[in-house]
């Protein structure tokens, strides 16, 4: 265990270190750190625009890299330090990351939405690239020859003109001088045939000392004088609404010695020295509460979802589809489901806050540090300025799960309590309070002329805003414990949901449609879960697609490429058919008897419409026992590829994470709440269920990187869906695609 408030805050001390100034605003004489200076004395500049918000060159030669982007597991830690080493020209080892911490990182936003190369890796290499052209300048100046006779090599300004090269270092060159110099936006960053790191599959840093239990999670942290804390919820467990709620009595007659009762409006807590104690405490005490139940029984969920959502809001609207479908020869319909689901951290959330009259420190898995902070700010009426959050790994998110409550939980124990506190969610708490992925409707019209071809599509859908992050709009109202505290509503703007919903395909005639539903109208609190409505869209649409395909009769994989003109979207599906060995499909499908039976179905999808391509072709095994996926073959570009090793880590955890949401995962729930609360009623896939992956990246050095962390999400449900029909003859328009309505879905056919 680590004392983590000494580590941190004094992170410089004693490691004698050089921060590249490169402000414009301030004299950086004084960053010449000497052991008894704290970090707060060197005023390091966050601003964007300046180099020294990204870098620091150490008197040893070593970079230190400061990224508002987050490691959450997904290995961009290694993949940003590579863009870092390459456009730098030193060696990958010598660059270190410093990521996560609102007194020493830019903010980068939140970690989210594929965005860490996309956006915060070209921010680094620009920063880098400037860095290096600083350098160059600086140690031409120093030999008095022109930058166009220099390189870099190795942390070195080299001049190869003489017999016996001349060179001075970067350390050499920023020795003790503040250079207050800009990012330079229009700077020439390294060739792609110069590369010699990025591309290559560099081990990932951060797994030595997981594999061998030396890492250190935000579940290990200790401070001195630390206590821990427990909430205690109300029934109504993951709803939207909560304001109905009023505390009629709570008896703490039970509580054991040591424990100390804190509460506040709705919000109940215990803290204790011992951790035991404070779970023996939540248990202890026992709380009556008066409250109006708002979810619906589950049978209502989708009806209740139509019956709030507002007016259409139209986003594409090309020709005339409603008057082509009118002309059609040939009209089909259907409508897909998507429930509820949840977050799969295998550890529950944690946070850990010191919280004093003019300063709080809170250490979080958050995926946004600066929006947290003004979340925290609002909840505990401080300064912004005042609070200090530090990002700590956890175990995982992919989405808002609940490391910001958690981290609101443990800020608000410790200003009330005068301590250190410590907040651990069980897993109760986490499946039932961390908010969900939206569930979901949409409804698909489409039609063909005489000759089979589609000539008119209309997609509408109806979803809750997936974006309910806490943030300075929200304030305390995006946090749990403001809500509970305060009284105030769940807030948040509208979005996500529409993500994927148009499509790629070039159509002459088609209407895209989303209707909304207000956070509080949404009977489960919702916000971001991985790929946020393009899982959902692209279920629907290109379970569609397969759907007119079989009605053209036309074999799926010609159907898709008939309406692509982008080439590599084309270059995605051929990819995948070739390398799945792809063979036309019949037109008529099979009937199911029940016996076991196997299937291969396609999907494609450009994620967010202007990213990653991805075509995912799925091999299923159908029986009365289930479906069970056999074999994924991905074909994958997102530009330019840092890591290749590191993008396969990705879309293989896609496939997996996509293939247990697509078969296993529902949260359910009854007008009192959320009750798939542990690991048997909300499954993950087992080991033995994992399907074998086969994965072609395309790469395309001379294009910009995009993200790979969601694409693959939202293309594989779809490929799975259609295997099955390919297999059995049976649409499942439903998620999650369970033995039941695969049983359901043959009585209909009966």
């Amino acid at each position: 265990m680590i004392d983590c408030r000494l580590s941190r805050r004094n992170f410089l001390q004693g490691c004698s270190a050089l921060i590249v100034g490169f402000s414009l605003t301030r004299s950086l004489a004084a960053q010449v750190l000497a052991p008894d200076l704290p970090v707060e004395a060197v005023q390091k500049t966050l601003d964007i625009h300046a180099l020294d918000a990204w870098l620091a060159i150490r008197d040893d030669g070593r970079i230190v890299l400061y990224s508002g982007k987050v490691e959450l597991g997904t290995g961009v830690k290694t993949a940003l330090c590579q863009i870092t080493a390459e456009e730098l020209c030193v060696s990958f080892e010598t660059v270190s990351l410093v990521q996560g911490d609102t007194w020493l990182t830019p903010n980068q936003g939140i970690t989210a939405g594929s965005k860490t190369i996309q956006v915060g890796g070209a921010q680094i290499r620009r920063a880098a690239a400037s860095a290096r052209q600083y350098l160059l300048e600086e140690g031409a100046r120093r030999m008095g020859v022109d930058p166009s006779v220099l390189d870099t090599v190795e942390g070195r300004v080299m001049y190869p003109g003489d017999s016996a090269e001349r060179y001075v270092t970067y350390a050499e060159l920023v020795a003790g001088r503040s250079f207050e110099r800009p990012v330079n936006p229009q700077v020439d960053e390294r060739a792609p045939e110069a590369f010699r790191v990025v591309g290559k599959s560099l081990p990932r840093l951060d797994i030595p000392a997981k594999v061998f239990g030396h890492f250190q999670y935000m579940h290990d942290i200790r401070v001195p004088g630390m206590m821990h804390g427990r909430v205690i919820r109300p029934p109504i467990t993951g709803a939207s609404r909560l304001d109905g709620l009023s505390i009629a009595h709570i008896d703490a007659s039970r509580l054991p010695a040591g424990a100390r009762l804190i509460y506040e409006g709705n919000f109940i807590g215990v803290v204790a020295e011992d951790e035991w104690v404070a779970m023996q405490a939540a248990d202890a005490l026992r709380v009556t509460w008066g409250y109006t139940s708002t979810l619906p029984n589950p049978g209502d969920l989708y009806d209740r979802l139509k019956y709030m959502a507002e007016k259409p809001e139209v986003q594409v609207d090309h020709g005339d589809a409603a008057g082509q479908l009118a002309q059609a020869a040939r009209i089909v319909e259907a409508e897909y489901r998507w429930p509820y689901q949840n977050h799969d951290s295998i550890g529950p959330s944690c946070a850990l806050a010191d919280v004093r009259q003019d300063e709080a420190t809170i250490w979080s898995g958050t995926q946004g540090v600066y929006a947290l902070r003004s979340a925290l700010a609002d909840l505990l009426e401080m300064q912004e300025s005042a609070v200090h959050v530090i990002y700590t790994q956890a175990s995982g998110c992919y989405g808002h799960n609940g490391a910001d409550d958690a981290a609101a939980d443990a800020a608000w124990l410790s200003k009330r309590c005068g301590r250190p506190v410590r907040v651990q969610w069980s897993r109760a708490d986490e499946h039932g309070w961390n908010p969900k992925g939206p569930a979901m409707i949409m409804r698909v019209k489409g039609g063909l002329n005489a000759t089979g071809d589609l000539v008119a599509w209309h997609f509408q859908n109806w979803t809750p805003t997936h974006l309910t992050r806490p943030n300075a709009r929200t304030g305390a109202a995006g946090l749990l414990a403001g809500q509970l505290i305060r009284g105030v509503p769940l807030k948040g703007q509208k979005g996500g949901g529409n993500r994927n919903a148009p499509l790629n395909y070039t159509l002459v005639n088609c209407r895209v449609e989303t209707h909304w539903i207000k956070p509080l109208d949404s009977p489960l609190r919702p916000s971001a879960l991985r790929g946020l409505g393009a899982v959902a869209n692209t279920f629907a649409n290109e379970s569609f697609m397969d759907e007119m395909a079989f009605a053209a009769h036309v074999d799926p994989l010609e159907f898709r490429l008939r309406y692509l003109q982008d080439a590599r979207a084309r270059a995605v599906l051929t990819a995948v058919a070739e390398q799945a060995r792809w063979v036309p499909q019949p037109v008529q499908a099979k009937a199911w008897c029940g016996e076991s039976t196997q299937g291969r179905g396609l999907a494609f999808v450009q994620y967010e419409n202007e990213n990653a391509y991805v075509a995912v072709i799925a091999d299923v095994e159908v029986s009365e026992a289930g479906i069970r996926v056999q074999r994924v073959t991905v074909a994958h570009d997102c530009g330019l590829i840092v890591n290749p090793d590191g993008v396969k880590n990705q879309i293989e955890g896609n496939v997996i994470q996509a293939t247990a949401r697509v078969l296993k995962q529902e949260v359910t729930f009854t007008p009192t709440g959320v009750t798939s609360l542990e690991w048997n009623t909300c499954p993950i896939l087992s080991f033995h269920e994992t399907p074998e992956i086969d994965i072609v990246l395309l790469d395309q050095p001379n294009l910009p990187s995009v993200g790979a962390g969601e694409a693959t999400s939202a293309a594989v449900p779809a490929a799975i869906a259609n295997a099955v029909y390919n297999a059995t003859g049976l649409r499942l328009r439903q998620v999650p695609l369970t033995r039941q309505r695969l049983a359901e879905a043959r009585e209909r056919l009966a």
